[in-house]
C-alpha cells in the first residue's frame, strides 16, 4: 500500500473516530471540506478575485435601502470595538429627517425652510440664497409692509418693516417706533378725503423745512428716509423731500 493511501485512510479514520466535542485547541489545515456550518468564530476576507462584493452599513430594520456608499475604507478599532468607514462616496440624493446640525459645502435644498439659531448666520459667497417664509426669524433682515389708516391723530410706523402705506384723513401726524440704524424706508401716503399730514420731531428734513403735502382727496405722496440713530439719545430719521404723484 502506498504512503498516499495510508494518509487518506488515516484522515478518514480521524473524522469517524474522534468526536467533535473532544477536539480542543487549535486545528490548522490548508482547507476545509463542507459548507462550513459546523465552524464557529471563523473570519472572512473580501477578495477582488472573488468578483464584485459589498459591505453595507445601515441602520434600516425594514424597507429597502436605495442609496449605498461606494469606494469606502473600513477600519476596526479593537480598543473601542467600533467599525468605521472613511473615503466614502455617495451618489444620488440623501434624505434624512430631524436633522439638527448640517455642515455642508455646496447647495443645500431644504424641504420646508431653514431656521437659523441665535448667534448663527447664513452668508453667500456667490449665487443666490433662497429664504422660505416671511423672514421674521432671520436677524438683520427687514421685510414686509406696514399698513395704517387714521382719521386724524397719530399714526405710528413700525420700523421693523421697511415699506409703509398710510391712508390719511383729517389732521394726521406720523411718528415711528423701533428701527435699526442704517435701514432705508419709504412711506406712501394716500389721502382719503381732505387730509393735512405732518411729522413728529424724529423726522429731519433738508434745510430743516418740513414739506407741505397736498391736502386734496385722492392725493398720493411719497417720502423716503434713512434711520440715522435710535436709542436713548432719540431717534433720528434723515428724510428726503416729498414727491407728489397726484
Amino acid at each position: 500500500m502506498s504512503r498516499a493511501s495510508n494518509l487518506a485512510g488515516f484522515s478518514t479514520n480521524i473524522q469517524s473516530a474522534v468526536p467533535a466535542n473532544l477536539m480542543v485547541g487549535v486545528v490548522t489545515a490548508t482547507s476545509f471540506v463542507g459548507d462550513g456550518s459546523g465552524l464557529s468564530n471563523a473570519g472572512s476576507t473580501l477578495s477582488a478575485s472573488s468578483g464584485s462584493q459589498r459591505v453595507v452599513l445601515t441602520s434600516l430594520t425594514t424597507g429597502t435601502m436605495t442609496t449605498a456608499a461606494t469606494d469606502g475604507d473600513l477600519a476596526w478599532d479593537s480598543t473601542t470595538n467600533t467599525l468605521s468607514a472613511t473615503n466614502v462616496s455617495i451618489a444620488g440624493t440623501i434624505t434624512y429627517n430631524d436633522v439638527t446640525n448640517v455642515d455642508s459645502v455646496g447647495v443645500v435644498t431644504a424641504r420646508s425652510g431653514i431656521q437659523v439659531g441665535a448667534g448663527q448666520s447664513i452668508s453667500a459667497v456667490s449665487g443666490t440664497i433662497y429664504y422660505y417664509g416671511d423672514g421674521s426669524n432671520l436677524d438683520g433682515i427687514s421685510a414686509g409692509i406696514t399698513t395704517e389708516a387714521a382719521s386724524g391723530g397719530f399714526i405710528t410706523l413700525d420700523l421693523t418693516n421697511q415699506d409703509h402705506k398710510i391712508t390719511a384723513s383729517g389732521i394726521t401726524t406720523i411718528t415711528v417706533s423701533g428701527g435699526t440704524e442704517g435701514d432705508s424706508h419709504t412711506v406712501r401716503i394716500n389721502n382719503s378725503g381732505i387730509a393735512t399730514v405732518g411729522f413728529s420731531t424724529y423726522f429731519l428734513f433738508p434745510s430743516g423745512s418740513t414739506p407741505s403735502l397736498p391736502t386734496a382727496d385722492g392725493a398720493i405722496s411719497l417720502i423716503s428716509f434713512t434711520i440715522n440713530r435710535v436709542g436713548a439719545a432719540g431717534t433720528q430719521l434723515l428724510a428726503g423731500a416729498s414727491v407728489n404723484f397726484s
